[in-house]
């Protein structure tokens, strides 16, 4: 019971559903408002889908393919960077470009910011760590998931307490603080992938 707890606990830090607040806002700000709680629904759902194929299949998975885990953490870094350099730099066509219809679609909001490298490897080191308790890690993932998303679909009442000049600071802060994690999580899947080189 102790392990299912502190996998729940460690992957809702992981998720950072606070954290994700100022990107769900800055990506979804210009879609209409019923509309926006129904994006970040099916950005939440899509999210839980990956988490729980990593969980099932993701090792298998990397294997198959000729991939080591370290990979996720250096594709998700770049990714990360990317977005943080357009929050910080805006572009006229908005964080994900000229997108049809003016939302996003499973980047960025469900992978990497709901579900990214940090917690798509804990859930393979979880099956990992204890095969057997597949329904245990299974629900250690739906819960942290719930967690998330009952805080993400939240977040537009934090649109209007804020105000546009409110997410607009709030924005450019979040793209410094993800310019340094995306840096942090590049060298750390570097660093991994040289260790294992090195061995």
């Amino acid at each position: 019971m102790d392990s299912i707890v502190s996998a729940f606990i460690t992957l809702v830090l992981v998720m950072d559903p606070l954290g994700n607040v100022p990107i769900f806002l800055a990506v979804l700000k210009d879609v209409e408002g019923k509309r926006r709680q129904w994006v970040i629904f099916r950005e939440l759902l899509i999210a839980l889908g990956v988490l729980l194929l990593f969980l099932y299949g993701g090792s298998a998975a990397l294997a198959a393919m000729g991939l080591k885990q370290e990979s996720i953490s250096i594709g998700g870094a770049i990714i990360l960077f990317l977005i943080a350099i357009r929050m910080i730099f805006p572009s006229p066509y908005g964080l994900l470009g000229d997108v049809p219809g003016g939302e996003p679609f499973v980047v960025p909001l469900a992978i990497p910011a709901v579900a990214g490298p940090s917690s798509l490897a804990i859930a393979m080191l979880m099956v990992n760590t204890d095969p057997s308790r597949m329904l245990d890690w299974t629900f250690a993932v739906i819960g942290a998931w719930g967690v998330c998303a009952v805080i993400l679909m939240a977040s537009p009442l934090l649109l209007k307490a804020l105000g546009n000049r409110g997410l607009l600071a709030m924005e450019r802060l979040m793209g410094m603080i993800l310019v340094i994690i995306a840096v942090q999580m590049f060298f750390d899947g570097v660093a991994t992938f040289l260790h294992l080189q090195g061995a």
